[in-house]
């Protein structure tokens, strides 16, 4: 989004930005006109996004002190205390451009995790880390950025109720929230690629078309509070934490901020930010300084700061990007759909890859409506997200499975691509053998799910995300592709860090309404061998609990529960712990009381139950 501060929204500033919004598009136009934007040396770039966990492999609110001692320019804050990135300066697309980045983003990665671990914390690649728990989103671990704060009221305020969060895969996650911090839960490999002013439309749409089956090659993100969702959890979790539009009884077709878009582009890049204009509140303005027409007018390149930020709030999965220095000013594509991890050397192939599928775009794809239909190109990227390397594409017309169509027309034509670009020939072998391999085996999503599963068998969840956080960062450091890590076998045994009632909470959780008949709640709880069963009111609020042992009672006096609803025979005054209670409260409240369980309940909501039993087994 830029380094140039923002500023909150009142009439007069939304005004002032508006004309340098306005300003910054005219001054883009003359620019291409007047040749000013640089076609002849591509650059390369990208953005890495990482994770701070603890000893117990669970997120930190670190990330402020870590990059203040780590004190390079190459870092930066994210959304989270739990996060950072690194922005690694460009490099020439030549010879060893992917090896030389690599090698520099390993000395910056190695850098960071020194320094962490000088504050006991460990830095992990992952799309989303398996031991996020909705804690790690509430405000206090917002980092303190001006930025993010009006970034969180500007959507809220669009909004006009809290956040909403609704994703189906294996299991489902259906969810409620009061602040835009899952967008923290998303840990990204973003990459940059330099493009010619006259080439950027057909370029796009190009990128745009190869999106799906990159994806699902390269998807590592399956798993988000424990849940197995999409194969690229990622792609659903960010549209809708960052989704400005609220449900209403009126059927409207208002376009999402995340977005793959809705038709092939076509014009230029000016057309592009033309539409998004058109399309897209201001969220955020800033104070420019300097009038973009002006700045031209004395032969200087301009910065477009009101584009760049009004860009930076419309997240398309592709998105068009303006750069500028004092000598010159370019325009590139930012790839911004795949995962962080599972490897520093499995994201440079994900790079290599892309790059030469992007440089080796068949002639037939020029103009890409006369191949293609748009609507294939996005239900294939959606497909991908959700489906993985297990996903069906269809290609040109034809249904292929992506592994067929990555191994027999896109890897031949990504070492076309990379050999015109005069990358190193053992470069171009080293980073596509992994996407090969990758193809034939399994993808970062893949192992994650094996091995989660795996690991159910025997732990409790809290333990298994642990485990698998664990697994992850030591499959990290021997540097090996995931294609060649091992899924974790069956008895894998971890310490379990479980100190918290959520830690250890039951969340697949039976309960029954206080005006449900009692016979057939007393009939359930046999049928199920449980004895404890929470009672909810009409709002689905914790009103009671409907214990064997208060039942047995009331047997003693009646045997007909005919007329007899569970608001009878319930016990109205209900302890319950909060998600963040320790669990040396909670055995005491069981112990004190000489009661089997207590419900979890969080802003009046259930979310959970803990029994003797779960204590027992910690």
């Amino acid at each position: 989004m830029g380094t140039y501060q923002v500023e909150k929204i009142d009439k007069d500033s939304r005004a002032r930005f508006i004309k340098n919004l306005l300003n910054d598009i005219q001054a883009l136009k003359i620019m291409l006109r007047d040749g000013m934007i640089e076609s002849e040396v591509m650059h390369i770039g990208s953005e890495q996004e990482f994770c701070l966990v603890d000893e117990n492999w669970r997120p930190t609110q670190d990330a402020i002190r870590i990059l203040r001692a780590i004190d390079d320019s190459h870092f930066t804050n994210e959304i989270a205390r739990y996060n950072l990135e690194i922005n690694l300066d460009p490099e020439e697309l030549k010879e060893n451009c992917f090896s030389v980045m690599e090698k520099k983003l390993t000395l910056l990665l190695n850098k960071a995790m020194q320094t962490a671990s000088n504050y006991d914390n460990k830095v992990i690649l992952t799309g989303i880390l398996p031991t996020i728990t909705t804690q790690e989103l509430s405000m206090e671990f917002m980092t303190p950025n001006i930025r993010y704060e009006l970034l969180n009221n500007a959507i809220k305020l669009l909004r006009k109720k809290d956040f909403e969060m609704h994703i189906r895969g294996v299991d489902e996650l259906s969810i409620h929230h009061d602040s835009v911090l899952f967008e923290a839960c998303n840990t990204s490999f973003q990459m940059h690629l330099q493009i010619a002013p006259d080439d950027f439309v057909a370029s796009y749409n190009w990128a745009q078309a190869i999106s799906g089956p990159i994806l699902g090659i390269a998807t590592n993100s399956p798993l988000l509070m424990g849940r197995e969702l999409w194969s690229e959890t990622r792609i659903a979790l960010f549209q809708q934490s960052i989704d400005t539009r609220s449900s209403s009884y009126t059927l409207q077709d208002k376009l999402a901020r995340v977005t793959f878009g809705n038709s092939w582009v076509s014009g230029s890049i000016i057309d592009i930010y033309k539409e998004d204009i058109a399309q897209y509140e201001v969220m955020l303005t800033n104070n420019v300084e300097k009038d973009s027409l002006l700045e031209l007018k004395k032969g200087n390149i301009p910065k477009l700061n009101a584009l760049n930020l009004h860009n930076g709030t419309i997240y398309r999965w592709n998105r068009p990007c303006y750069g500028a220095t004092k000598k010159n000013a370019h325009i590139r594509i930012e790839n911004r759909y795949l995962s962080s991890g599972p490897t520093v050397l499995d994201e440079m192939a994900n790079f290599a890859f892309w790059v030469g599928l992007m440089k080796s775009r068949p002639a037939e794809f020029d103009d890409i409506t006369k191949v293609m239909d748009f609507q294939d190109a996005k239900d294939n990227f959606i497909k991908a997200a959700r489906n993985g390397a297990a996903s069906i594409m269809l290609w040109k017309g034809t249904e292929i499975p992506i592994r067929d169509l990555v191994i027999k027309e896109l890897l031949p034509l990504a070492y076309e691509g990379l050999k015109k670009c005069n990358i190193n020939p053992n470069d171009i072998h080293r980073y596509l053998e992994v996407i090969e391999k990758r193809a034939k085996g399994n993808s970062g999503s893949r192992w994650s799910v094996l091995s989660y599963r795996q690991l159910k068998k025997n732990m409790k969840q809290d333990d298994a995300v642990i485990a698998l956080t664990e697994a992850i960062y030591e499959n990290q450091q021997t540097l090996a592709p995931v294609s060649d890590w091992p899924i974790i076998p069956k008895g894998f045994k971890v310490r379990s860090s479980a100190r918290l009632a959520k830690h250890i909470m039951s969340t697949q959780l039976l309960t029954v309404n206080e005006n449900d008949m009692a016979d057939m709640a007393t009939s359930i709880m046999n049928w199920k061998n449980i004895h404890h069963v929470p009672v909810l009111n009409d709002e689905n609020e914790l009103c009671g609990l409907l214990t064997w042992s208060h039942m047995t009672e009331y047997l003693k006096e009646r045997t007909d529960f005919t007329s007899t609803k569970v608001g009878d025979l319930m016990v109205n005054e209900v302890i319950s712990v909060a998600p963040e209670t320790d669990l040396e409260t909670v055995y005491e409240l069981l112990e004190k009381n000489h009661i089997g369980c207590v419900p979890v309940v969080n802003k009046s909501s259930l979310i959970g139950i803990i029994t003797l039993k779960d204590m027992t087994e910690i």
